[in-house]
């Protein structure tokens, strides 16, 4: 696979890690595969989990003016804070965005792994990572972001990946066409005339607002042998479960069966 874009990972924020650790490992089944010491110099702890061949990770600050703590603050706890894409090429990615004049927040330059994140205001919606670690062509081969060890974490008896995101604007196609622009993909239709962008790995669907709400990073699908048994277990955790779907950190969550 000589080009690719995949929606690789989700990152969330969580006031406190260790119980957002104990909840996904609750209702998800699932346990923590690499934590980076890397992200103190921001001021954050973290602990990714493997959704099948994709990622979940969910930070939380550790001092006042941080990054995710004013995330937190502004966004009302609602919305995703990361959207992070594997790929073949993030230099020309930085080069896309440049030309659109949207701003480079970071550049993570490490052996073997080289990526960039978007500044959320220019991206829109949440923020924009593209990364390429060397080796990670294959699915399970090398993901720099979660540690060298995680193939042995991945358990497909009980989740099997995130599909799709929801990325909710009061302005979907305006927003879709953005994304489109910036990620050099067409857009398709979708399903029940949602904007959609389908990449090698997941795909983004974008949504509806009302008129004055900020976009976000809505809602994760994904897929699991038996929705019922998530949603028994996130609301035995005291999650808002309703409508098949429940709240965690920022985004609904909507546990599905495999598309056939």
């Amino acid at each position: 696979m000589s080009d690719y874009l995949r929606l690789r990972q989700i990152c969330l924020v969580a006031p406190d890690l260790e119980p957002a650790v104990e909840t996904i490992r609750d209702v998800f089944g699932v346990d923590v595969c690499f934590r980076d010491v890397n992200v103190a110099k921001y001021g954050l702890v973290n602990a990714l989990f493997v959704f099948g061949h994709a990622f979940l990770e969910i930070v939380a600050p550790t001092r006042e003016g941080t990054a995710a703590g004013r995330f937190l603050e502004r966004s009302g706890g609602r919305g995703g804070y990361m959207a992070i894409f594997d790929c073949n090429d993030p230099q020309r990615r930085r080069e896309i965005a440049e030309r659109m004049g949207v701003r480079i927040a970071h550049v993570l330059d490490y052996p073997g792994y080289f990526g960039i994140q978007l500044h959320p205001r220019d991206g829109r919606a949440t923020m924009l990572e593209f990364d390429h670690t060397e080796g990670g062509e294959a699915l399970t081969g090398a993901y720099h972001p979660a540690g060298s060890q995680w193939q042995p974490f991945q358990r497909l008896d009980k989740v099997l990946g995130i599909p799709t995101i929801d990325v909710a604007s009061p302005e979907p196609l305006d927003l879709a066409q953005h994304w489109a622009t910036l990620m050099d993909r067409e857009l398709d239709d979708g399903q029940v005339g949602s904007p959609r962008l389908q990449f090698e790995l997941g795909a983004a669907r974008f949504v509806p607002l009302p008129a004055g709400q900020a976009e976000r990073l809505d809602a994760m699908h994904v897929t699991v042998p038996d929705p019922g048994q998530v949603l028994d277990a996130a609301s035995r955790r005291g999650l808002d479960v309703a409508d098949g779907r429940f709240r965690l950190y920022g985004v609904d969550v909507v546990p599905e069966l495999p598309a056939h």
